[in-house]
């Protein structure tokens, strides 16, 4: 798997956050070769990995580091590769954003939209026209443009919603102005149109649900404390180039202005081996398309990582409100628009958490009783992105499963509801509605089970008709079928059948003699529902499907392509796959699709309680028996209900730095 020269630590190093010295290098680089000046805004910063197939081998080369850049007054948008130890511009591309797509949405352009809106006579009278004239209370919603029509092309366009927040502190997306879409081009600053479509009544109701007068009911009584303590502190340990180590566990923890949580190298112990599981594990993409088509919002469809780039919108977290227990942090190091360093305070979350029975007998035979508690390793971050709220949640295990969920949460986005029977959206307030949308996310699996020559087979649950091999009719088997290139390994999950997908090393097996595995198991939720001819279809086909493998290829990092916004389709997965490359037995990435979608109820407003998602990757002939027999019985007074024993409730918060300076 890799060459004696191999050097985790240096190789840790490699794929380490970047660091704020980094950064303020890279800055310096890009502004002497006069490619990062004042009307210069970096839309995306981040570390450009080394090929993996070369860290493997033991070659470490200088970090490199991609930046994405728009001037804000020509719009002409580059793609830049740094080299700060070097001192160098390894490649500088200007991108053609009339064919290749528009870099991500940059902070600035939030504000400077209902600046240029609100000074638009068109939107104006729409406004009056509905009895609406205090500017002060009209927030302008910006949001991407989807795909361009026949004469937007090349212009870097918002399209915008309006809402009414009646005080600074009210709730303004229990009125929204339905009716009214402003297409608004950020470069030249103009609106370009106001399209008045319907007059549909604003909802009066508030939603303050942060007010407790507006509640208006007392505190639920009864709620007594839960406290968590570990007295003796955490299981886990993190070096200052986030290697992660728990009861056997190692993993590099990461993070990215566009994915979020990044994990690297992750290897579970097996009688003193460490044995690789994954090489690279993140949420690549997430979009949300909305299933209304009426005039007004038939473009919602929102990339929350190509587009607005999902990681720099995390949020710093609270001990005892977001994270309860022993809780370590990490800080994330970002660069902001202008180029310096922008540190998001105790973004990541690391904790254990008790999970209860892991495994437990009582033998009738021989009297014996045994149970074993399990916990898990926790390493998290939230991230807001508008009006919804998702946490991401990596979850390990004792017995060597590997979770992701993702849980929703925040506001729905809201409309005024037409009336009865509208076939769109839900009711969710006295004329408010929500339209019907789904959240689908896409997880970049890098998969190393035992090395890098993997294979996936589709394993499925199948009944044995009656006859000579089942006489009976009480037989039933399993089937296994070998995915052989990538235009046979696109696949849709099948609950009935419980069709999961098999991860094996056809070249090391266990003391069974079988490849040596881990299982993925889809939850089997819907898939894109828009139509196959639709532009969202065309922008997400990563989205029809639940699985897709490919050989690994450095620059195939993201399943809707590196330049999601305003891109007319086509980019990512699908482009990758029409070469229909060879995918058995060879170094592959899983991508995974899996998500909500949701029917917004009454229970969902003002805030909505979390839904969650997601998927889970466990061991399947991995290890010769059960890996969990050396876990030691739970201590003395846990197993014997009744006895209560209080001692000291300590909560210890330890705060890191991702990478120091």
């Amino acid at each position: 798997m890799t060459s004696s020269t191999y050097d985790p630590l240096s190789t840790a190093r490699a794929l380490a956050s970047p660091r704020p010295d980094e950064i303020t290098a890279s800055t310096a680089v890009l502004r002497r070769q006069g490619l990062l000046g004042p009307d210069t805004h970096v839309s995306y910063f981040g570390l450009a990995e080394q090929d993996k197939r070369e860290l493997l081998a033991g070659s470490v080369a200088p970090r490199r580091f991609r930046v994405m850049l728009i001037d804000m007054s020509s719009g002409v948008s580059r793609d830049v590769v740094v080299c700060p130890k070097e001192e160098r511009i390894v490649s500088d591309h200007e991108i053609d954003v009339a064919t290749e797509g528009h870099v991500p949405v940059v902070l600035a352009e939030f504000p400077l939209v209902e600046e240029i809106v609100h000074k638009d006579e068109r939107w104006l009278a729409s406004m009056r026209r509905r009895g609406l004239t205090d500017l002060s209370q009209l927030r302008v919603n910006p949001l991407s443009a989807g795909v361009a029509a026949a004469d937007e092309t090349g212009r870097r366009l918002q399209r915008c919603f309006t809402f009414v927040q009646k005080t600074p502190d009210d709730l303004g997306w229990a009125h929204p102005v339905d009716g009214v879409t402003v297409i608004v081009d950020v470069v030249t600053r103009e609106v370009l149109d106001v399209l008045d479509h319907t007059d549909l009544p604003v909802p009066e109701e508030d939603g303050n649900f942060h007010d407790p007068d507006w509640v208006g009911a007392a505190p639920r009584a009864g709620l007594k404390p839960i406290e968590i303590t570990q007295p003796q502190g955490p299981s886990f340990t993190i070096d200052e180039d986030g290697v992660l180590r728990w009861l056997g566990w190692s993993l590099q923890v990461g993070f990215d202005q566009r994915e979020g949580l990044v994990l690297h190298n992750v290897h579970i112990d097996d009688a003193g081996t460490p044995r690789p599981v994954l090489y690279r594990a993140s949420l690549a993409e997430m979009m949300v398309p909305y299933g209304d088509p009426s005039p007004q919002r038939w473009f919602q469809n929102f990339f929350d990582c190509g587009e607005y780039l999902l990681g720099g919108f995390a949020n710093s977290l609270e001990l005892g409100c977001d994270c309860v227990g022993d809780i370590t942090y990490l800080d994330a190091v970002l660069a902001d628009s202008a180029g310096d360093v922008r540190v998001i305070p105790q973004a990541i979350c690391i904790h254990e958490e008790d999970t209860g029975i892991l495994w437990k007998h009582t033998d009738n035979w021989n009297g014996s009783t045994d149970s074993r508690r399990n916990r898990r390793l926790v390493v998290s971050f939230f991230a807001t992105v508008g009006n919804y709220d998702y946490g991401f949640y990596w979850y390990f295990s004792l017995d060597g499963s590997i979770e992701l969920e993702v849980k929703a949460t925040g506001v729905v986005f809201t409309s005024a509801y037409p009336g009865p029977g509208y076939e769109f959206a839900s009711e969710i307030a006295p004329g408010l509605g929500a339209p019907y949308h789904q959240h689908l996310f896409s997880a970049r699996l890098d998969m190393m089970v035992d090395g890098t020559d993997n294979a996936v087979d589709e394993v499925e649950a199948a009944p044995v008709p009656r006859g000579p091999r089942n006489p009976t009719g009480t037989g039933f088997t399993q089937t296994l079928t070998r995915l052989r290139t990538e235009a046979g390994a696109g696949r849709l999950a099948d609950n009935a059948r419980n069709r999961s997908w098999l991860v094996t090393n056809p070249s090391v097996t266990n003391r069974l003699g079988n490849p040596v595995g881990y299982m993925l198991h889809p939850e089997g939720r819907p898939v894109l529902l828009a139509d196959e001819d639709s532009d969202i279809h065309g922008r997400a086909t990563y989205a029809t499907k639940h699985l897709w493998v490919t050989p690994y290829a450095p620059d195939e990092n993201y399943p809707a392509g590196d330049l999601v916004n305003m891109h007319k389709g086509g980019a990512g997965l699908p482009a990758w796959t029409a070469a229909d490359r060879d995918v058995d037995g060879t170094d592959i990435v899983l991508w995974h699709t899996f998500g909500l979608t949701h029917f917004p109820r009454p229970e969902d407003w003002p805030v909505m309680p979390v839904d969650t998602t997601g998927f889970v990757l466990k061991p399947y002939g991995f290890f010769g028996r059960n890996p969990t027999l050396d876990i030691p019985a739970p201590a003395g007074h846990h197993c014997h209900p009744g006895e209560h024993h209080p001692g000291d409730h300590n909560h210890d918060d330890h705060h890191h730095g991702m990478g120091g300076s």
